[in-house]
């Protein structure tokens, strides 16, 4: 195969006015196929769409992140590249404007994979990515959503409505999936956690194998939900395993992901998959999942 694809997601759950993601996910999108197109890396085209991600805030993560119960931002992000199983991690970063870029020099300049705290914002500092103050995270709007949990006594897995239910019923969690043209895949996933989480909670999005997975010999997966379930089920990993081990097809392993989500910890969440065969697929146990997809020039955006 010669051809290319890539798909992005931007949360799953209860989408409220899901037709105000739409023109975001079809930019971000189209930015990465015009690389791929362009003959780019998918480990390029995975962290353009992140970044771009990262830079909206419609979504949490980067600008976006939610604020942890001490009124701060703490991020998360992963890369993982299919070619050879490098990857690269930061986890509790509140002073990174893009916690993905983080993670791909962790990845390319150091001999780690998983850099967490003050020791990744100073590893950062020292590869020249893009630091900002903790105030860039602290938005009217993040404030905001954190006064309104503290008043529920509650935990939001993501942006929090001023009325009604919460929005964290829709869960929080960037991703982008691709493969090349040389056929190599990559994935990558960000998040800035819960509303009002504990000071130090990490979910799955910067572990390797729950939340983020690439492997030239099947997938390339980025997970978004309840991180407590895909850590407790590896399920990113889990998708690869269906593929090359078992022979499942990326549609079906993608569906099997999340069935055995459910079955075994009565799981909540999406996952997006690119698998080797250059396939787009998805699946979630939620009602709404934001997703956008480009193959060979032909662009899908779904907000359901």
């Amino acid at each position: 195969m010669s051809g290319y694809s890539l798909m992005i997601h931007g949360g799953a759950g209860v989408i409220r006015n899901p037709e105000r993601f739409e023109p975001s996910l079809h930019r971000i999108v189209s930015a990465g196929a015009d690389l791929l197109e362009r003959g780019g890396t998918a480990r390029d085209a995975v962290s353009l769409c992140v970044t771009l991600l990262e830079d909206d805030p419609l979504y949490n993560a980067g600008f976006g992140s939610v604020l942890n119960a001490d009124g701060v931002a703490e991020c998360d992000a992963a890369i993982m590249d299919g070619r050879d199983l490098s990857a690269g991690a930061v986890a509790g970063v509140g002073r990174i404007k893009n916690p993905i870029l983080a993670a791909r020099t962790v990845m390319e300049n150091s001999a780690h994979v998983f850099l967490i705290g003050a020791g990744a914002e100073a590893f950062a500092r020292r590869n020249n990515v893009e630091m900002v103050p903790e105030s860039y995270f602290q938005t009217p709007e993040r404030l905001a959503d954190l006064a309104r949990a503290k008043a529920r006594n509650e935990t939001a897995l993501d942006h929090v409505a001023s009325q009604g239910a919460p929005s964290a019923k829709k869960l929080g969690t960037v991703g982008a999936v691709a493969r090349d043209r040389a056929g190599n895949l990559a994935a990558a996933t960000s998040t800035g956690g819960m509303t009002n989480k504990l000071p130090g909670r990490v979910g799955d999005s910067p572990v390797i194998g729950a939340g983020v997975f690439a492997d030239n010999a099947s997938c390339a997966v980025s997970c978004t939900g309840v991180g407590e379930h895909f850590l407790r089920t590896s399920l990113a990993r889990t998708v690869g395993f269906l593929i090359e081990d078992l022979g499942l097809e990326t549609q079906a392993a993608t569906d099997e992901a999340i069935r055995r989500l459910v079955e075994k910890v009565s799981g909540v969440g999406a996952l997006i998959v690119v698998g080797r065969d250059g396939v787009c697929a998805r699946a979630q146990s939620t009602p709404g999942l934001l997703t956008a997809s480009a193959r060979d020039g032909v662009i899908n955006v779904k907000t359901a």
